[in-house]
């Protein structure tokens, strides 16, 4: 069985539309405008997720603010692109730390006679008067 979160298609329009307090042809409208992009069954018809619904309120109170139906568009279309950039940051920062945890010995160095050189952990430089610099780890 399929588990259910806000992206599970189960509204028809009728139905969506009740929940946004808006009329059906409305919510085909704003599908032809690619405001809001339902799912559809294999006969066509639409299928509206939570998310979608959010979605129609938050069009709803832009559009009784004065914001354009394009300007609307646009908003929907960067709040996208943000959210899916700050999956991909998410996404790097996880393989960043997971490439450091794979490497902890790199992350520790010694300068000194002869340059900057890796020190293996629980090493010491090879001179007293080198000057050993790491990071600390964080939890």
């Amino acid at each position: 069985m399929e588990e259910l979160n806000e992206d599970s298609p189960l509204f028809v329009i009728s139905l969506a539309a009740t929940m946004a307090q808006m009329h059906p042809q409305t919510l085909r409208q704003y599908d032809r405008m690619g405001l809001v992009q339902p799912s559809r069954t294999s006969g066509q018809s639409r299928r509206y997720t939570l998310r979608n619904i959010a979605q129609l309120r938050e069009i709803a109170r832009l559009s009784a603010e004065g914001v354009s139906l394009e300007g609307i568009r646009r908003i929907i279309e960067l709040d996208n692109e943000n959210a899916e950039l700050k999956v991909r940051v998410r996404e790097l920062e996880q393989a960043l730390a997971n490439e450091m945890m794979n490497r902890p010995g790199a992350r520790i160095f010694a300068a000194g006679d002869q340059g900057v050189v890796s020190v293996a952990r629980g090493k010491r430089p090879s001179k007293a008067t080198s000057l050993v610099l790491w990071r600390a780890n964080r939890q």
